[in-house]
């Protein structure tokens, strides 16, 4: 089925931080739907030109909440600059229907252990996730190791202070600042290291009972840490879910030189056959061209949001074929196994590829 567009009108706005907001929508259709930890995909003209990017449901659906997204402000970054500055309470935006499978599906039968690992504004999908958990499955508990520049830099820490009061415990909660606020300050202080994440996750109440679940969202340098500690404890990674929210792509390793149309002409192509929406496409794919981008150059509406591999929008089954991908952290390795791919940073490598998107 073709992915549903939602116009989305701004109910309130949530300062949380000197760089980041909430925007809180009025109630959607009916149709809306969405699961702890999916995201929205924003298509915006900002100073005529169309961009698409991707932000976290920080509500959960399971509580009644309206749904919000918080957007932390980037250095030169057009879009959450205009979320941040530009947009108003009553504005409409339109978004693509709610996607990704950094998820859980809650049970209140269920008592597991949930341990999340957050970094700045990867606490976006956590807080749905810790939500989720906290209210409706009575028997789970939920930790949370969260690292910050600095206390006022903690998204959320006002709402993760009011959790830890009412679920005292149920719920763990871990900061960890680069540089301590004052003398008085009792937690972890410093960047994340492999000792560091051995030693918190000790300190947490039977952190490795099963059933353990791990998910973490921030940057990629403290989630590589995070994996070398699983490494060293010898912990399953099969247990262990990412959201990447920053690409260390800086060029694309099939990427080719191509100085003028006509070079581009001129490159070789590779036929992909995609099966979308109940029609069959075939996309010539140029050497210098990902899967994606030959198939919107010919006016194919697929599903796509980062265009970088990192929120698995554009995520389709490769049923025939080798693809290649420039970047694949966002898939798991069970995904990987069964032959999902990532149209926004995949390249066909056979002259047979058919892909099968949902």
């Amino acid at each position: 089925m073709a992915v549903q567009h939602y116009q989305l009108k701004v109910a309130h706005i949530i300062r949380e931080t000197n760089d980041a907001v909430s925007l809180v929508f009025e109630q959607p259709p009916a149709t809306f739907a969405y699961k702890p930890g999916q995201y929205l995909t924003f298509l915006l003209n900002i100073g005529g030109e169309s961009i698409r990017r991707a932000y976290s449901l920080c509500t959960s659906p399971l509580l009644g909440e309206l749904p919000a997204v918080t957007v932390k402000r980037v250095e030169n970054g057009v879009v959450s600059n205009y979320l941040n500055e530009q947009v108003q309470v009553g504005d409409t935006l339109e978004v693509l229907e709610p996607m990704g499978h950094f998820t859980l599906e809650v049970n209140e039968k269920k008592k597991r252990h949930v341990i999340l690992f957050g970094g700045g504004s990867g606490i976006t999908p956590l807080m749905s996730l810790a939500k989720s958990v906290l209210y409706k499955e009575p028997k789970s508990t939920v930790s949370l190791i969260y690292a910050n520049r600095s206390l006022e830099s903690a998204i959320f820490k006002k709402t993760l202070d009011e959790l830890q009061q009412q679920f005292p415990k149920t719920l763990n909660v871990i900061h960890i600042l680069e540089q301590a606020p004052d003398a008085q300050w009792q937690e972890s202080t410093g960047l994340l290291d492999t000792a560091l994440i051995k030693n918190l996750l000790k300190r947490l109440p039977n952190f490795i009972f099963n059933p353990t679940e791990y998910y973490m969202c921030g940057p990629r340098p403290m989630m590589d840490v995070v994996e070398k500690a699983f490494a060293e404890l010898k912990l399953s990674k099969n247990n262990l879910r990412k959201e990447i929210f920053t690409s260390n792509l800086e060029e694309k390793t099939n990427a080719t030189t191509v100085s003028s149309a006509e070079d581009a002409a001129n490159l070789p192509t590779t036929t992909v056959t995609i099966l979308y929406d109940g029609e069959t496409h075939q996309v010539a794919v140029r050497a210098d061209q990902t899967i994606l981008e030959a198939a919107l150059a010919l006016n194919i509406d697929l599903p796509y949001s980062c265009q970088s591999g990192m929120c698995t929008a554009c995520m389709g089954k490769c049923t025939s074929g080798k693809v290649k991908l420039d970047e694949e952290d966002a898939l798991t390795p069970k995904e990987l196994d069964e032959g999902y791919v990532l149209t926004c940073v995949g390249h066909p490598l056979t002259e047979d590829v058919v892909i099968q998107i949902d």
